[in-house]
């Protein structure tokens, strides 16, 4: 008899003020260079540090819009918003495995973010819940051996040229900017 592999699923949590191509990126690659069964993406709900962000509702939606084409692949998950108040990722990781006790839990982080973790609040149980998988990003990791790269794409850059009038170009998902352009947002 052969044993059962248990579901394998990453969490990829973030502000997604506005999501980007980089943040879609970091799924595909987790879906298919770790084999992971499913990825669930958590927008935060309050940051820790009070970043100003547009409000949950249009995050929430934008990132909807530009993880759809995956399907049942990935998880949008309003877990931080049901949790309430200011998110930490230990909390937010708690819970679901909590809600999901039979599967391997892995937190999906873009090298930016990497150096950071051992800072971050409960870093020993955090990742004994849930074991980092780093994605690489381009000019953050100089590892030839990486082989990929995700693009050098920033939020708050996307931000600030919204705010100027830019255009944000392929930065950002088709959906996503028409959702920005219809809601006004970041101006």
């Amino acid at each position: 008899m052969t044993a059962v592999r248990p579901r394998a699923v990453g969490i990829f949590g973030g502000s997604f003020n506005p999501p980007h191509v980089g943040h879609v990126l970091a799924c595909h690659f987790a879906l298919m260079a770790w084999g992971l069964d499913g990825v669930v993406v958590v927008p935060t709900f309050a940051h820790p540090f009070a970043k100003p962000m547009a409000p949950y509702p249009h995050r929430l939606a934008m990132t909807r819009l530009a993880f759809a084409h995956l399907g049942a692949a990935v998880e949008i998950s309003e877990v931080e918003k049901e949790l309430g108040g200011v998110s930490y990722t230990v909390d937010t990781v708690q819970e679901l495995a909590q809600r999901m006790p039979d599967v391997r839990l892995y937190l999906v982080v873009g090298s930016d973010v990497a150096e950071e973790l051992p800072l971050w609040r409960d870093w020993d149980r955090l990742q004994e819940l849930a074991p980092p998988l780093v994605v690489p990003r381009m000019g953050v990791v100089d590892d030839e051996d990486a082989g990929l790269f995700l693009p050098r794409v920033s939020s708050s850059a996307l931000r600030d040229g919204l705010r100027n009038g830019q255009d944000v170009g392929l930065a950002v998902p088709q959906t996503v900017k028409e959702y920005i352009e219809a809601n006004r947002l970041y101006r």
